[in-house]
């Protein structure tokens, strides 16, 4: 492809798909060095990422409304893109792409492009089945002739926020808990997580810390959780910005989360996490370099629910039904528990080894 002097990445949210979206946006920076990126995202999301290098941050405010669009109108009205790289399939987003001026416009293949996004695009990536999301997002990098795809995330965190972090975790190890999924019927219940955090506090002496947002939901939940374990713990919910929160989960040891975007936080940071699934799918939305610590109710959930097997089902199918995390026990999670942090201890030996 000719060089492309300017591309405008759609991506406006989740947490978990802007934190995937890190990686593509550095992956394009590496292999387009003298492209300008230009980034339509999300007012939450880009509190997370606004500091990323060499990325140009346009942020759409749904909770605006008509006046996001406004904005981004007058905004745009005077730009003109070689390339849109159309990344979500929300329509709202596809309503955002009819402003953005750009020769070439790509949009996901028309089996994956839900609300008729194939509509938005004049070129569309390589249709491909059972695909994590990650992988699906470097389908629109092959579609500029990039090869090497090779993947990885570096974001900057400020030393004001590591500091907040330094402040908040006393002890090594840290156990960072963030019980509360985006759904309810992603949520496990608190006595389950309960029943972990004493164990991680009487095996390992660990430092547990709750962290969640400001959602009453979520305070009650962490509230709850206090209440039903015999040792302190520590109450972060609703008391940290994503910046903070990062910071926290790249100074702790482990992450233990249902499907939710704090286990791809963990990923840009490099920290182990286990990830809680059965009401989707983690082959498709797990965490991208923890998959191997996932616990992985999908396919009884699915047979239980759908009398379906994982090949019957459609791919990404979810399952709205909070019951159906109960197929996860307290026994399997303290079990992957132990085979994070004997892996953790090792790696822990290695580099002092090679140190010494």
């Amino acid at each position: 492809m000719d060089q492309i002097k300017n591309l405008c990445i759609l991506r406006l949210s989740a947490i978990g798909d802007v934190c995937h979206m890190v990686a593509i946006a550095q992956l394009l920076q590496r292999e387009l060095p003298h492209t300008q990126i230009t980034w339509i995202i999300g007012k939450l999301e880009h509190s997370l990422v606004r500091d990323l290098p060499g990325i140009e941050f346009i942020v759409f405010d749904k909770a605006q409304g008509i006046k996001a669009y406004w904005q981004l109108f007058k905004t745009m009205r005077s730009r003109r893109f070689d390339v849109l790289l159309h990344m979500q399939v929300a329509l709202r987003a596809s309503l955002a792409s009819l402003f953005i001026p750009a020769k070439l416009r790509i949009g996901f293949d028309k089996a994956r492009a839900r609300d008729c996004q194939w509509l938005f695009s004049n070129k569309k990536i390589k249709p491909e089945k059972k695909q994590h999301v990650l992988d699906g997002f470097l389908g629109f990098v092959r579609e500029l002739g990039i090869i090497n795809t090779k993947l990885s995330w570096r974001i900057p965190i400020s030393t004001e926020d590591k500091q907040f972090a330094r402040n908040i975790i006393k002890l090594t190890p840290t156990l960072i808990v963030v019980p509360v999924a985006s759904h309810y019927f992603k949520t496990w219940k608190a006595r389950h997580f309960a029943a972990v955090i004493q164990y991680a506090i009487e095996h390992y002496g660990m430092q547990v810390i709750l962290c969640g947002g400001p959602s009453d939901i979520e305070k009650d939940y962490g509230e709850t959780i206090e209440q039903a374990v015999a040792y302190e713990v520590v109450n972060m919910i609703g008391k940290t910005s994503l910046k903070q929160l990062l910071a926290l989960i790249d100074q702790s040891s482990i992450v233990l989360a249902p499907d939710t975007g704090p286990l791809h936080m963990a990923t840009l940071v490099n920290t182990p996490s286990i990830g809680l699934y059965a009401n989707t799918n983690p082959t498709r939305t797990g965490p991208y370099l923890n998959q191997s610590t996932v616990i992985n109710q999908y396919p009884q959930a699915l047979k239980q629910a759908f009398n379906q097997t994982l090949d019957q089902a459609p791919w990404g199918k979810r399952i709205k039904e909070a019951k159906y995390m109960n197929l996860i026990s307290v026994e399997e999670v303290c079990l992957m528990l132990d085979k994070v942090y004997s892996k953790l201890l090792s790696k822990l030996e290695t580099q002092g080894e090679s140190n010494s």
